[in-house]
This record gives structure tokens, sequence and C-alpha cells, in this order.
């Protein structure tokens, strides 16, 4: 076993009882007192790599519900969390506060067989009688109706975190409800049927909240069909390799794991459970009854469709790249919308661990797991209110989205389905075992999704090659939207994020026309592979200028990034640059002082390079530099750089690692000097080769 990485010391935390006179009375207050996250001592013998154990994943949710429910209502329906609204509206926030958290004590009091010592369901039980009674009422506890997407989408979101709770706790909340209640509770959740959802992941949030009702024996035509529409439009998004665009066109990213594989699975999870338990969560066993021991892939053995057959399967494929994902310090890949979720990235690994749908040991699956939760509680994820803050390490603008409320972090609360893994769970016994970055270095082409997994162990940095995600809609033009960070660059890491908008680009190659800057919209792969060592991925795009005319004709970027060791050979062909067109390559974007370091070495066609300040930072620096590479381009131009991102011990700067470029034609060839291989590119078409004997 490889040595455990040192960790800081964990934050404190009080998660052990009610947060308070305000939330045990259920009475919101305007300043309640500080509820600071306190977590057990550590348990290096037995979690050699985080120190985490169950009991800091129940702590943990005690001590995140304790916080919130500070804010609550008087009658316990929303949870009115301080801090900027989201353009929902307060009202929405607050619901969102109520279901989001509804959902981290659903698997905490699951996962312990109803035990409740806290009194978190009733809370959920007073607060569910409440909202429902006027829905749509503007007062202090109606809950706001479920509307289309576009007229007032959010609450549809939240239906689905209340149906789940409600499944998950149905033996101890919602079978102990007064029928009127659960007449009401069914009727306000029946709006997410009958409403449209946004043309993504959306689509699953009916489908959970048909599968409760089909479980509580109120299932209809109307269920059926939201059910039959969500699965139908799942095949057509999933792209092969575990992964899923979330909704057309090409969105790859967190969604993947925190809902495309989650709710799916979860069902599956539950009516097994119900079929062969009678609904009986908490209770015994390492998997739901019925259930066969899947590590071959199969499904379970119970009547009706074979819902494990298709999704758990997938779940396994995804988990096998996805696990690649986590820096040896905890941290997930820093990419995608709605990163505030945090340790929600963990959902899918803990899924898999709890399902048996998981191609890793049961020590490694709770690395991951609780190396991403300790990483965010290490790091400012919550304040001294306890309370989850709109960011990354802590608050950080440039990471939200207009969506994101007060209480849109707490979409953290999926990780907390470990906690459906009982205390004799493997993934609770078995000890740690070190993460799949800490091996080895690895390289892993996913050409499915067009993206490039390369991670170092000496380092633990994982970074992520784009080549293939830009979340721009099918019917969108890439001129009408805006440069999106979290979609846009070639490239991003575990350590570093993207610049905002308003800065310098990370990680870009972008062409300058009579002073306007273009961005990379629509992404086209090109192909992707990998070898011994190494790998590839491959696209193109239409510079796109968002200032002066929004296209030059016939211009077009491909690219190439090719993986070795820590080094990325960045190679692109412009054709069809105007007179007087400049280009540059950006690298990675690191803060001073920083023991993360960022370099860029120009091998062909550039003629000068610079740093370029970024005074917004960025989600894990509050002020950063970028290294530029620039020079003029017309008609069809070739550039080649050599960038890296390292830490820990200096290593060979890129401009030592390659002792020979040429570019003959359509082709690029570069020579390594560490021993004395080639890498061969070729454009039109795309191909690339690596090995003693190419050149």
């Amino acid at each position: 076993m490889t040595a455990p990485r040192t960790n800081p010391p964990a934050a404190t935390a009080t998660a052990a009882g009610p947060a308070g006179p305000g939330a045990a009375a259920g009475t919101g207050r305007a300043g309640p007192a500080p509820v600071p996250l306190v977590l057990p001592g550590e348990d290096r013998a037995h979690s050699p790599y985080t120190g985490y154990t169950r009991d800091h994943w129940e702590a943990a949710a005690d001590g995140l519900l304790s916080a919130a429910w500070q804010w609550a209502t008087p009658g316990r329906a929303l949870l009115d969390l301080p801090g900027r609204p989201s353009r929902s509206g307060v009202r929405s926030d607050g619901l969102e506060g109520y279901a989001r958290t509804f959902l981290a004590a659903a698997f905490r009091v699951a996962g312990a067989d109803g035990k409740d010592p806290h009194g978190w369901l009733e809370r959920y039980a007073d607060g569910l009688a409440a909202g429902t009674r006027t829905p749509g009422r503007d007062d202090t506890e109606s809950w706001p109706l479920i509307l289309d997407h576009h007229v007032q989408g959010q609450p549809m979101v939240e239906s689905a975190s209340v149906a789940l709770g409600l499944r998950l706790t149905r033996r101890w909340l919602w079978d102990r409800l007064d029928a009127g209640v659960q007449d009401r509770a069914e009727e306000w959740l029946r709006g997410a049927l009958r409403h449209t959802p946004a043309p993504n992941n959306w689509y699953l949030f009916p489908y959970s909240v048909a599968g409760f009702l089909e479980s509580v024996g109120r299932g209809d035509d109307e269920t059926a069909r939201a059910r039959e529409r969500a699965t139908g439009l799942l095949e057509g998004w999933y792209r092969g390799q575990g992964w899923y665009t979330d909704g057309d066109g090409r969105a790859f990213d967190h969604y993947n794991g925190w809902a495309l594989h989650l709710y799916p699975v979860l069902d599956a999870y539950l009516a097994a459970r119900e079929d062969g338990a009678a609904g009986d969560i908490g209770a015994g066993g390492t998997r739901p009854a019925g259930l066969a021991d899947d590590r071959d892939g199969s499904g379970p053995d119970h009547d009706g469709p074979d819902r494990y057959g298709v999704y758990g399967p997938r779940l396994r494929e995804h988990l096998e790249s996805f696990s690649l994902l986590f820096g040896a310090d905890g941290a997930p890949i820093h990419f995608g919308r709605s990163l505030t979720y945090r340790f929600a990235a963990g959902a899918a690994v803990a899924l898999g661990a709890v399902t048996g749908h998981t191609p890793l040991a049961p020590g490694v699956s709770r690395r991951l797991i609780s190396g991403a939760l300790r990483y965010f509680t290490d790091r400012g994820a919550t304040g001294t209110d306890g309370l989850l803050n709109l960011g990354w390490h802590g608050p950080h603008d440039a990471t939200l989205q207009t969506y994101s409320g007060p209480a849109s972090p707490y979409w953290a609360s999926k990780a907390f389905v470990a906690l459906l893994a009982p205390e004799a769970h493997p993934l609770w016994r078995a000890p740690e075992k070190p993460a799949p970055v800490e091996g080895a270095d690895r390289v892993l082409a996913l050409p499915a999704a067009g993206l490039l997994v390369q991670s170092t162990a000496a380092d633990g940095i994982v970074r992520l090659h784009n080549h293939g995600s830009d979340h721009v809609r099918p019917h969108e033009g890439e001129s009408g939207i805006p440069d999106d960070p979290l979609y846009s660059r070639m490239a991003y890491s575990t350590r570093t994020g993207p610049t905002s908008a308003a800065n310098v680009a990370d990680n870009q190659l972008a062409v300058e026309v009579a002073g306007a800057v273009s961005g990379r919209r629509r992404i086209h792969p090109l192909g992707a592979g990998h070898g011994d060592g190494w790998g590839w991925a491959a696209s193109w795009h239409r510079p796109v200028f968002s200032s002066g005319a929004p296209m030059v004709p016939g211009l077009r970027v491909d690219s190439v990034t090719v993986v070795r060791g820590g080094y990325e050979l960045r190679a692109h062909r412009v054709v069809g640059a105007p007179p007087g067109a400049r280009v540059w390559q950006s690298g990675w974007a690191t803060g001073p002082g920083e023991d993360t370091r960022s370099a860029l070495h120009g091998l062909y066609g550039w003629q000068d390079a610079d740093e370029r300040r970024a005074p917004q930072g960025t989600a894990f620096t509050p002020w950063a530099v970028v290294p530029r590479l620039t020079g003029g381009a017309e008609g069809t131009a070739f550039f080649v750089a050599l960038a890296s991102l390292t830490a820990g011990p200096r290593a060979a700067p890129p401009a030592d690692a390659v002792s020979e470029t040429r570019v003959r034609g359509e082709v690029v060839e570069v020579k390594w000097a560490r021993d004395g291989e080639w890498t061969r590119i070729a454009f039109d078409p795309v191909t690339v080769e690596h090995g003693a004997d190419v050149s």
C-alpha cells in the first residue's frame, strides 16, 4: 500500500443534537446561534487516507441539518437560508431548503433503519402538512405550485427530492401521515407529471415522483407516461462507455453521476427492496433483496422490468472512468455547471457501492467519497454558521449559475446515499485503499464523450482534456450564446479552475481578428484513443467573436491534445485565417506562491510568450496568472506547444521534454527527449501515432 497522504486537521463539528431553541421549536429567528460543523476524531487505523468512517458521515449529515433547521419557518414548510436569492425567488428557495435537506435526512434515517435520535422526520412531516395545505398562496408556509420549466420550474426539481425522501422513509413518515395530508402531498407532486420539464435531466424528476407514487399504490396512466417518457429520452442521451449527455446536444459533466445515473439506479434499488423486503430500506444485508451479486453485471431476479439490467451495468462502466476524476487530495474534477454541489460528485461512487454495481473495491469507494467530503469540510465549504455556502472551497461567485440560491449547495445531500449501506457493509468495514490517482500515472480516452483523462501519481493531480463537451443546445446559434468557462476551455483539473469570463481565458486557443478575440462554443469531436502511457483526443470548432462580425467565413480550428506523463502536447491547425490575424494559446491558471505550477512552451509557430493576469482569480485562488503564447497567422497555419501542470518536486520543464519538432505538409511530428520516441499527428483526417518507429 502506498503511503497515505496527509490531510489538514478536520473541521470542528457539532452534529450531535438539535440546532438550538429556534430549530427545536421549529421557528426561524433572526441571527440564530452559530452551529459549526463538528466531526468525530480521525480513525487512521481503519481509514489511513482520510480518517473518516461511517460515524463521520452521520455526524456531517446531522451537523448540516442542525445548521439549516435554524432558518425554518414556524410551520416548518420552508427553510429560508440567508444569502442571495436565485432567479426563482425566495419562496422557491425556501422550498429548495426543505427538499434538499430532507434528502439528507432521509438517507440518514433510512440508513439507520429508522433510528432518528434528533427527530428529523417529525420536522419534515410537519413541513409537508403545512406546505401542501394551500400551495400557491402567498403566505408564510405554502409551497409554490409546480409549473412548466420556463414559467415556474424550480419546484419540479425539488419535487424529486421530496418524493425520494418520502419513499426512503415510507415506514416511518408517509405511512403515519393522515390520509388528507397524503392526498394533498400527492396532488402537489402530480404537478411534476402535468407540466413540462427543462429538456435535460429534469425529465428524471417526474420519473422519480412517479416512482414514489407507484410504490405507495397511487400509480396510474399518468405516472406510467412520465416514466416511459424519461426512460425513452435517457436511451437517446446515452453515448456509451457509461456516459450520458445531459439533454440533446453534447453536455458531459457531473450531472452524469448525481442525476442521470443516480435517479434510475436508485429507483431500481428501491423497487428491488420493495419487491423483496416490503420497503425495508435500511435493515440488514449488503444489497437489496432479489439483487444478485452483480460483480459480473447481472441484474435483480424479480418480477417486472429488469431496470438493473440496463442501468446498473451502465453505472459500473461509468465508474470505470469517473473514479479517475478525483485528485489525491480528494478534489473532484472542476468542470461543468452546478459545482457548488461539491461532494455530491461522490454520489455515483457511493450508489455503486451500495447496489454492488461498481468495478471498485469497497475500500477504494470509501477512499473516494470520504476524500471528497473531507476535501470540502477542510476548505471552508461551511462557514462559522455551519451552512454550506455558495461556491467551491468557500464563497465564489464565478462558480455559480443564475439558478443558484442559498439552499442550492444542499444537493450535496445526494452523497449521503452512502448511508444506505449499513454499518456492517463492506463499504464501511473494509480498510481504505488508494484512490486510482495514487497508484500510477494513468491515461484514459473516452471517445464517446470526447474526453481524455490524464493523472500523475507523483503530485496526485488529475487533468481532463475537453474535446467533446460544450453545453450548447442543438437549437442555439453559436454567436448568440456567451462564452461558458465551465465548458469551453480545452482542459480542466482537480487543482485549478477556469478564469472568469471577464478575465483572460485559461487553456484556450483563440484567434484575434481586428482586436476581437474568438471564443470556443460548439465542439465537434474528431476522435480519441490511448496506448501504453499515452493518449490523445481531437476536435474542431468555428471561432466565434463577441464583438464585430460574429464569424469569419471559412475560419476553422482543428485541435489535438496528446498526453504523456505530466506533459500535454497541444497541436492546432488554423484554416482560413484572414490577413493580420493573430493566434494565442494559454495554459493553466495558477496563483502566486502556490505549490501548483503552470508552464507553457512554444514548439512551432509561436513568436512571443508572456503571462497575463486574471485579477478575479479562480475557485482555487483569489488572483491568478496565465501563461500565453502568441503568433501571426494567415490562410492555413500550424501551432504546436507543450504545457504542464505540476505540484511537489519540480519536474523537468517542458522546454527540455521535446528534442525536435517538425511540420511537413499536414503532419506534425514531435520527438521526445527522454526516450527518443515520436508522436505523429496528421490532419485531414486526424490520426495520431506514437512510438519508437513513428516518424
